[in-house]
């Protein structure tokens, strides 16, 4: 049995021409082209089973990105009006300082990427953890401490004792110094424990 006939997507030519130019450029992931293609394909009239058929994805996706299009679609007007008034005062004003970035462009990657997901938010903000780095990167002399190199319970007293964050475990140091799953830098910036 057929359900109902999924909402139909139009595209003004810039909107085209800028899902191609995204979907061709080598620099795109492929998140991002697969989300081009499900557009591109929902605008010239194909169902969502088929095109949950031709890229290989279930229709849910299909069907959210296909939302998520229409739901956006007064917005990216907007982007391309206003590209379009930038455009002609830029030409009148004979005005070549423009950043060379589309309007319409950052729009659309801005309606085809992911949207908040729920969870807990981070403990730590990027100004905390540089800041962690970078007391790590001093010497523990200087600090006052009686060590040579730093050790996770050492750099995390001292990131406190610094106001840098209220508390923090021995743990979350090491993981952010590159003992956690991933190299930070290509020397361990802690002494071996």
């Amino acid at each position: 049995m057929r359900g109902p006939k999924p909402p139909p997507i139009t595209l003004t030519p810039t909107q085209r021409e800028t899902l191609h130019q995204l979907q061709r450029r080598q620099r795109s992931s492929q998140q991002l082209v697969r989300r081009v293609r499900i557009v591109l394909e929902a605008a010239s009239g194909a169902s969502n089973t088929r095109i949950a058929e031709l890229l290989d994805i279930n229709r849910g996706q299909v069907r959210t990105w296909r939302t998520r299009w229409l739901e956006a679609a007064p917005r990216l007007m907007a982007a391309e009006e206003e590209e379009k008034a930038a455009a002609a005062a830029a030409a009148a004003d004979e005005d070549e300082s423009g950043n060379g970035v589309l309007i319409t462009e950052e729009v659309v990657q801005e309606v085809l990427a992911d949207g908040p997901r729920c969870g807990t938010p981070p403990t730590f903000g990027p100004e905390q953890v540089v800041r962690i780095v970078a007391l790590a990167c001093e010497n523990p002399r200087d600090c006052g401490r009686a060590v040579t190199h730093w050790t996770p319970p050492e750099l995390a007293d001292e990131a406190k004792k610094r106001g840098i964050v209220a508390s923090i475990s021995p743990r979350s140091v090491s993981r952010f110094l590159g003992r956690g799953g991933f190299e930070a830098a290509s020397d361990t910036l802690l002494a071996q424990q």
